[in-house]
């Protein structure tokens, strides 16, 4: 296939709507990065390289943000945002390549999955290692606890999938909006969706909190807003494969 335009190929690659996904899009990447990324897509299109290379490459940036948080330093810190914000460029421009290329495929859903999955986790593992100053301690534990809380909340979310697959229903659409047998809980759902709390662990977030936090710890010295950061993300972390549990169960989805 010849190399389209940028216009032709954002026609294809970001049709129109894709960006007002209610739940498929990121903040980010409506923001700013599809007006970036749609370049890097047009490279690619230049270059044999396939939807999946991209995603894989994504998954690498996405695990080595974490590795570099861990060290000390400012620059580290700095280093970590800007790799989180390549797995964003990546995560905008794979899919992009594959709907202009044609090679949409089960497993670059996947992939991309396993590659939030990584990155997710990653983040917040070395988020715990750098507020223990390079020598593990519990800071160290909070911190790999808060991955396994990231993990566990995206499990439970394609879980949904699994169970309606296995029960012969088609997969759950949160496009139209998560009814709740109770009133109640919609309404606590709401409120606690509105405080955006859940967030604070997600890389693209955290990576900006991080390196808020390395700034404050430069000026005073020392790594206490670091390991407030790491404590704040192990509370929501908690509370939020507790609560997205007890939403889910409470909710028709299952039904």
């Amino acid at each position: 296939m010849s190399a389209p335009s940028v216009a032709e190929l954002r026609q294809v690659a970001q049709p129109e709507g894709h960006l007002e996904r209610r739940n498929g899009e990121h903040w980010a990447g409506a923001l700013y990065m599809r007006r970036l990324s749609i370049y890097v897509t047009w490279l690619m299109t230049k270059t044999p390289v396939t939807p999946n290379q991209l995603t894989w490459v994504m998954t690498v940036a996405g695990v080595a943000a974490g590795v570099v948080l861990a060290l000390p330093g400012l620059w580290a810190a700095v280093g970590a945002f800007l790799l989180v914000q390549v797995y964003l460029l990546l995560d905008c421009s794979d899919g992009e390549l594959a709907r202009w290329t044609g090679k949409t495929s089960l497993a670059g859903v996947y992939l991309d999955r396993v590659g939030a999955y990584f990155c997710e986790a990653a983040v917040l593992a070395g988020l715990g290692w750098r507020a223990s100053a390079m020598l593990p301690d519990w800071y160290t534990v909070m911190g790999f606890a808060a991955a396994l809380g990231a993990i566990l909340i995206k499990a439970e979310t394609d879980l949904v999938d699994v169970a309606r697959a296995k029960g012969g229903l088609s997969t759950a659409s949160e496009s139209s909006g998560v009814q709740f047998r109770s009133g109640l809980l919609g309404l606590g759902r709401r409120v606690l969706s509105a405080t955006k709390f859940h967030r604070i662990v997600q890389p693209i977030e955290l990576s900006m909190l991080a390196l808020v936090t390395a700034v404050i710890d430069v000026a005073a010295g020392n790594l206490t807003a670091t390991r407030v950061l790491v404590v704040a993300c192990l509370v929501a972390a908690a509370l939020q494969t507790v609560l997205h549990l007890v939403s889910i169960l409470a909710s028709r989805r299952l039904a």
